[in-house]
């Protein structure tokens, strides 16, 4: 046991460093990107990640020079009493606080576009959270939500135009829900009572996932979604057929007499 705790301080950054290096190689790294601003994403992740990768590898190594240096079983001195340094509390309260407001300042821009600046354009579907599935709401004919053309999806699965704008409304129907787009670096909080915007494009056809990132209640672990993109024209066909499915299915009460 003599000096276990230094050898066990030690695995933990190198632990942490294989694990970092290993990831790409099993899979078991970010989700592919397949939005237009998702490289602007990864690489504020990626900043962030080296920077306090370099700070936890640094803090972990005095760690291990410590517990190894001062172990009780070698080290007979009696315990000396130190008042601290004033000069070295500021500099390690001075440089935490400089290193936020740098990145709270890089991420300016990638906020921005990501939150304040939707397309200028009419809304391409609403999306509804509820416990626990995705509903969807697409205009119809009209090109106008909430009239009697609408087409309304409540199988949890969303279909949208590749390579275009694309301006989701999102709203709950119940309690708070997280509307998550892994592949497309973007993620919402639904609030219920709250009308909110997201907006994106995406750069490649396919069917991806859509999750719900806040625990919303005993199913939030069922709460799965797919989003698929589509070219225009099979976009434009596939709500065509939600069109003639959604008459077909609609049922005339007869008036009674």
């Amino acid at each position: 046991m003599n000096r276990f705790w230094s050898f066990l301080f030690l695995l933990v950054p190198i632990g942490g460093v294989a694990c970092f290096v290993a990831a790409p190689y099993f899979n078991i790294w970010l989700p592919r990107d397949v939005s237009e601003h998702g490289r602007t994403i990864d690489s504020l992740f990626m900043f962030i990640l080296y920077l306090t990768g370099a700070v936890f590898l640094v803090t972990e190594m005095v760690l291990f020079y410590f517990s190894w240096k001062y172990d009780a079983n070698t080290n007979q001195e009696p315990v000396k009493f130190s008042h601290g340094s004033h000069a070295l509390e500021l500099v390690w309260t001075i440089l935490p606080a400089v290193t936020l407001l740098f990145i709270a300042i890089y991420q300016m821009e990638a906020w921005a576009a990501a939150k304040m600046h939707p397309p200028v354009m009419d809304i391409t579907c609403e999306g509804t959270g509820r416990q626990f599935n995705w509903d969807f709401r697409y205009p119809g004919p009209d090109n106008e939500l909430y009239t009697e053309d609408d087409l309304v999806r409540t199988d949890g699965k969303l279909f949208l135009p590749v390579n275009e704008d694309v301006l989701l409304k999102i709203t709950s129907a119940d309690v708070l829900h997280s509307f998550f787009l892994p592949n497309l670096r973007i993620k919402q909080d639904v609030v219920p009572g709250m009308d909110q915007q997201m907006w994106f494009k995406s750069k490649k056809t396919g069917d991806f996932d859509i999750v719900c990132a806040e625990l919303c209640g005993w199913g939030h672990y069922k709460m799965k979604g797919q989003v698929t993109f589509l070219p225009r024209p099979e976009y434009e066909a596939k709500l065509a057929a939600f069109g003639v499915e959604q008459n077909t299915m609609r049922v005339e009460v007869p008036e009674e007499e």
